[in-house]
């Protein structure tokens, strides 16, 4: 009893957590101080997915390793120095993580535009992962803005709260619950692999010793892409249509063709309510779009620094 009891108020305190940040946050909080700042980032976001459409999912990504690991705090930006390892070489980002000269790019922007130092790295990661999405065929949603950028990053804490590809169901559900989220939360965040691409390391294990959950000519195509022995760093689609924001993704699991574990672990055809999900978004592309923007924002609101906490960094790399 005392265990539950422990788990529920820690619940209940996450959610009460969620709903302060969506107080605090709003999506005009730069009117005022800063009028051009969202469309001057949509502008570059705009011209880096069109030299590199793979960039659109990089820039996806880099905002959700950033809030699975203390908030959505910018922590993920910073680079490492002589007293701080942070998060840039944490194993699930080392060799992987990209859009951090994107990012730059921003910045330098907004600090001309906004005639100063206005408009956090947080708030940066946010709006252009949103604008990422637009970019390539998906839905727009109202970034909430306002955080603040952390002074500290954890290589700890990004190893130990950023799901591993690995993971099974179980895991993965925990993984979102320890976040307050849901299992539509993770049913609908793991459609952004509708966008990108996966290193061969990624998928090995899935590909050679789970034979019996991806579809053998799927199977076939891959292994000429990504041997059993070398060939890690080579990419492979997350979904056929890596660069376009659509349903195919989850089209993919239904026919075993999950590029990852933990993206086949959504789907194993045993009439669970995973698997209605994942039909359920298969089959309504609208109601994927809807759901997508709502638990990004719910995504985006995990522990921001606000108010007087944290600073507005200069350099998004380094502390001020």
């Amino acid at each position: 009893m005392a265990k539950f009891n422990s788990i529920f108020a820690c619940i209940m305190l996450t959610l009460a957590s969620l709903s302060l940040a969506r107080g605090q946050l709003n999506p005009y909080f730069y009117e005022k101080t800063c009028p051009n700042a969202l469309s001057t980032i949509k502008k570059i976001v705009d011209d880096a997915v069109s030299q590199e459409p793979r960039m659109g999912a990089s820039l996806l990504r880099l905002h959700f390793h950033d809030c699975f690991v203390n908030g959505c705090d910018a922590s993920v930006l910073l680079d490492d120095t002589s007293t701080m390892i942070g998060e840039k070489n944490a194993a699930p980002n080392k060799n992987s993580l990209r859009g951090f000269d994107v990012i730059d790019r921003i910045k330098s922007a907004l600090q001309s535009e906004c005639k100063g130092n206005v408009v956090s790295c947080a708030d940066i990661a946010a709006v252009a992962a949103r604008d990422s999405v637009v970019a390539l065929g998906g839905p727009s949603y109202k970034v909430q803005v306002g955080r603040r950028d952390s002074r500290f990053a954890s290589q700890a804490a990004a190893n130990n709260t950023i799901p591993a590809p690995t993971l099974n169901l179980s895991g993965l559900l925990s993984n979102f619950k320890s976040h307050g989220l849901t299992l539509r939360d993770l049913v609908v965040l793991s459609g952004g692999h509708t966008l990108g691409f996966s290193r061969c390391t990624n998928f090995k294990t899935h590909l050679y010793n789970e034979t019996s959950k991806i579809d053998t000519s799927f199977a076939i195509t891959l292994k000429s892409q990504c041997p059993l022995n070398g060939g890690d760093n080579s990419l492979s689609p997350l979904d056929t249509s890596a660069l376009s924001f659509d349903t195919e993704y989850y089209d993919g699991l239904i026919k075993r063709k999950g590029l990852l574990h933990s993206d086949q672990e959504l789907f194993k055809g045993d009439g669970s309510r995973v698997d209605g999900l994942v039909k359920y978004y298969s089959e309504n592309p609208v109601a994927f779009w809807h759901d997508f923007g709502t638990s990004m924002i719910k995504m985006g609101s995990l522990g921001p620094l606000t108010g007087t906490q944290g600073e507005i960094r200069k350099n998004c790399r380094v502390l001020n």
